[in-house]
């Protein structure tokens, strides 16, 4: 039988144990669009977590995994084991279509921050953390207050991100992505293909959690085949 969850500091334990962090958690609004915990009970709390840098990376790669998208069905089995371990509901990015409103309700937590790339920014992480699902609860399970600094983007002067990609791929609030594929693709240069966006590597906020190599390359070799790229 599950057991119940009395703090977040008992998730952030469990959720260590795959090498991955809470990235954000609230009290949802019915505007939030968060689904309910069952057909009975509203969901209370809503507890958003994933990577933080690339501590997850090596308890993936010891797993085995034959699905065609190996990382979210390995996150799909972890959220799954912590919702039965704590009473709780999982829900993945990868749910859908319609798909849950992850980068919205990341927002809504106060956690994190829009940059001038589009990428969502931490302020412990900077660029470099994903999420990897959500945990939904009936209890209303008391939270820290939310830090309320100001983006870490808005005191940055010369915002390098936005001049950093080879190809220009990024502009203040447009994402050419079919530039971006065609540079990652190319025979010719490889370096984000081998080492991660040159864009996500300027930013100063968090560059200590950059990926390893071998993590880039995992997830630049996805972006490629959902976008259409040669990997």
């Amino acid at each position: 039988m599950s057991d119940s969850c009395n703090s977040l500091t008992e998730i952030e334990t469990a959720l260590a144990g795959a090498g991955l962090v809470v990235l954000g958690a609230f009290h949802p609004r019915p505007e939030d669009a968060v689904p309910a915990f069952s057909e009975q009970l509203c969901t209370a709390t809503i507890v958003l977590a994933g990577n933080g840098g690339g501590s997850m990376w090596p308890f993936f790669q010891s797993s085995t995994h034959s699905a065609e998208h190996p990382l979210n069905a390995w996150s799909a089995e972890i959220f799954q084991h912590l919702a039965k371990q704590f009473g709780a509901q999982a829900l993945s990015p990868a749910d859908g279509p319609p798909f849950h409103p992850f980068q919205r309700w990341a927002l809504r937590s106060g956690q994190t921050h829009t940059s001038p790339i589009g990428i969502l920014i931490h302020p412990k992480y900077g660029l470099w953390h994903s999420y990897r699902g959500a945990l939904l609860f009936a209890e209303c399970l008391e939270l820290p207050a939310v830090d309320e600094a100001p983006s870490p983007c808005h005191s940055c002067i010369d915002r390098p991100c936005l001049t950093a990609c080879p190809v220009g791929a990024f502009q203040t609030d447009f994402y050419d992505v079919e530039r971006c594929t065609g540079h990652v693709s190319s025979t010719k240069t490889n370096d984000c293909r081998m080492t991660g966006c040159r864009a996500r590597h300027a930013c100063p906020v968090g560059r200590e959690n950059a990926y390893s190599p071998a993590q880039a390359q995992f997830h630049m070799a996805a972006f490629l085949a959902r976008n259409g790229g040669r990997h």
